[in-house]
């Protein structure tokens, strides 16, 4: 989430059902330049992908959307096998940036790694220049994404060096732990959205394989996601305080994927497209 300039909130995800064949067909892929050497084909998201975003509430598969972006902790797998049987792509959403006291792998942070808070309940900034401490526990995360079958993932709160987290942290640190997450989830056949970041997306786009982001319409820094259009990438964007009419035909104009979500991200949506 993007931090500071939301009101607080709390935000309480390999067995395909369906042919992938079909799936990529019905849902929207393209092979992902990324990816290339891996045996198992990732799923990437063409430019033009329909998606919800739904982080609290049990997920209402309803929503016509090919992409659903929930989170890993709070949805089985078999929430992402309905999701699968019913054509839909699913991404899990999970914090690689902050601690969050209420995850169940939260005793395996050190206490030498955790910053200042980070505006949000129960979460503090991580070291993540302490890439011996985070790397097996993030690894894990991404492999219990992989487990329950989860087709990519949104790896939030990577972008800690623009932030005051109580650590001497680095652009440069940012990039190796950044490239690390997105070469780990390639590892593990999933495809990885960069989250926020703008000020490192265009050294960042060769690393992932689509863009989210919040609010670049009301902060007027859209032109930052460029990279990622102009790579033929796909864009999911999102505002919270802006009315549709005075965001959604620049969105559409620019190719990126916009809606107006409530800040509590539950299924309510307002779709661009």
């Amino acid at each position: 989430m993007r931090l500071g300039r939301l009101a607080l909130i709390t935000v309480t995800a390999f067995c395909v059902l369906v042919p992938l064949a079909d799936l990529a067909a019905r849902a929207g892929a393209r092979p992902s330049a990324s990816t290339a050497g891996h045996s198992r084909r990732i799923w990437v998201p063409t430019p033009h992908t329909t998606w919800q975003w739904q982080l609290t509430g049990p997920v209402d598969q309803s929503v016509a959307a090919s992409m659903f972006d929930i989170d890993l902790f709070d949805n089985s797998a078999s929430v992402v096998a309905s999701l699968h049987r019913h054509a839909h792509r699913v991404i899990c959403y999970l914090d690689a940036g902050t601690y969050e006291n209420y995850r169940p792998d939260a005793r395996r942070f050190p206490r030498s790694v955790l910053g200042k808070p980070n505006g949000w309940p129960g979460e503090r900034w991580l070291d993540v220049r302490r890439l011996s401490v985070l790397e097996p526990i993030m690894r894990s995360r991404l492999q219990m994404c992989r487990r329950k079958g989860f087709d990519g993932v949104e790896a939030d709160n990577v972008d800690g060096y623009t932030n005051d987290t109580g650590f001497h942290l680095t652009a440069s640190d940012q990039l190796t732990y950044d490239k690390w997450l997105a070469q780990t989830a390639h590892g593990l056949g999933l495809s990885i959205a960069l989250k926020n970041d703008l000020d490192q997306a265009r050294q960042l786009e060769p690393y992932f394989d689509y863009a989210l982001d919040e609010q670049c319409f009301q902060y007027i820094e859209c032109s930052q996601l460029r990279p990622f259009a102009d790579a033929h990438k796909a864009v999911f964007e999102v505002e919270y305080y802006l009315s549709t009419q005075s965001f959604c035909a620049r969105a559409n104009a620019d190719g990126f994927m916009s809606m107006r979500k409530d800040l509590n991200l539950d299924a309510t949506r307002q779709p661009c497209w």
